[in-house]
């Protein structure tokens, strides 16, 4: 009988892949039993993983789908005219109507409503981050009576719904005399947004170094100083996060605006335009002209998000990382 061949002496095995002492099988051979090696590759776990990626990678796509098709639908039929748009729903536009954007901008007023949005959505987003990031600030880094009571009262303001404070809310503001005005808009969208502001950013505080802080005290800095300065800055991921966050929901409120803006129509918001559009365009048939006013009204919205998309993902993951 030949002499056993040492599995090491085999031609193009390497190092790594020589077999442990007091094992002759090399790295993924089965023994008589139908066993492997468990330093080989190919690996019962290795194949669930693959299948598990597959999937999800796939459930990712469908809905990704889901999410993006309606959109570029509605923006392709923006640029398409009545006849193309039920002649062919989901063929390219044969050329840019671009007349389309324009007689909804003018003829529809949405330019009007646009720009009333913009103030009222802009000067709400201000106040909400000011205001909440100082609320935010002083429950999280400071101890005083009834400081959980606070917190507790914002968190439970999230699960109160909106809709039950309609009808006090606008007797409250009529008899303020805030009815049909940005100024009154923007305290309502002020107070609508505060609850979850407070309750993102107080979490965020926690987070922030507390040594950091204590040295810009002792280097002589005031409270007010420290948190605009020093700690602020700091929680600009946070800032950013909670930020988009309120404006996509100021910006596609419509039950506010509709039970409190219902005087005059100079000073509707985006959403009642768009819904008023809606309701006009259908009786004429220009439904070129409504998919865009669809689309000015999405757009900056997507504009936001694609913008700021990496600061949204840092600010949700910067408590899980500290």
């Amino acid at each position: 009988m030949s002499a056993q061949t040492d599995p090491a002496d085999l031609p193009g095995v390497t190092k790594e892949q020589r077999p442990s002492p007091g094992s002759s099988r090399l790295p993924g051979q089965r023994d008589g039993q139908g066993r492997t090696d468990g330093t080989g590759s190919g690996g019962d776990g290795g194949g669930e993983g693959k299948v598990l990626n597959v999937f999800s990678h796939g459930v990712l796509v469908i809905w990704g789908l889901l999410v993006t098709m309606p959109l570029l639908w509605a923006v392709l039929n923006s640029f398409k005219d009545d006849g193309e748009i039920f002649g062919s729903p989901w063929g390219l536009p044969s050329a840019l109507h671009f007349d389309n954007w324009s007689r909804a901008w003018d003829k529809a007023s949405m330019g009007q409503y646009f720009l009333n949005s913009l103030i009222v959505v802009g000067g709400s987003l201000i106040g909400t981050m000011l205001l909440g990031a100082m609320a935010a600030y002083v429950l999280a880094r400071f101890d005083f009576p009834g400081n959980r009571f606070l917190y507790f009262l914002f968190v439970g303001g999230m699960g109160f719904p909106v809709i039950l404070a309609l009808v006090p809310l606008f007797f409250v503001m009529k008899n303020m005399a805030l009815l049909d005005s940005y100024h009154g808009l923007i305290l309502v969208y002020i107070a609508y947004s505060l609850p979850f502001t407070v309750f993102f950013l107080s979490g965020f505080f926690r987070t922030l170094p507390t040594s950091v802080a204590e040295a810009a005290l002792i280097d002589g800095a005031s409270h007010t100083r420290t948190f605009f300065q020093v700690m602020l800055p700091m929680a600009k991921p946070g800032l950013i996060s909670v930020g988009i966050f309120n404006f996509l929901g100021q910006w596609n409120q419509y039950l506010l605006p509709t039970v409190l803006n219902v005087g005059e129509p100079d000073k509707k918001m985006l959403t009642q335009g768009l819904v008023a559009l809606a309701v006009s365009q259908g009786y004429k048939g220009d439904w070129s002209g409504l998919f865009a006013g669809l689309t000015i009204a999405m757009l900056p919205v997507l504009a936001a998000y694609i913008v700021f998309q990496r600061q949204v993902v840092a600010g949700l993951t910067a408590g899980a990382l500290k």
